[in-house]
């Protein structure tokens, strides 16, 4: 990380926390996590096609569902993502 490019945003409904990488740094963040401290942490995942597929995946399994109820699920694709946007279709 960079970190005189890090910025945060507070509001009273939200906050936003700007994160730079490294010159080194390349490719897509997949996940992050966040805490009062490292024995608490919470993991969350970056939007990206895989992302979805493997949510998707957990939340749909067959197994707990019939063939009609996965044939009515949204379908979710992500276009295009980049570091100043994500476009995603849901069908």
């Amino acid at each position: 990380l960079v970190c005189p490019e890090t910025s945060v945003s507070v509001s009273t409904h939200n906050a936003a926390i700007g994160l730079t990488k490294g010159p080194g740094s390349t490719g897509l963040w997949e996940k992050f996590y966040f805490g009062l401290d490292a024995s608490a942490l919470q993991e969350r995942l970056f939007v990206s096609e895989e992302n979805i597929d493997g949510f998707l995946d957990t939340v749909l399994r067959p197994s707990f569902c019939s063939q009609s109820t996965l044939e009515s699920q949204p379908l979710i694709e992500a276009l295009d993502f980049t570091e100043d946007r994500i476009q995603i279709r849901l069908k």
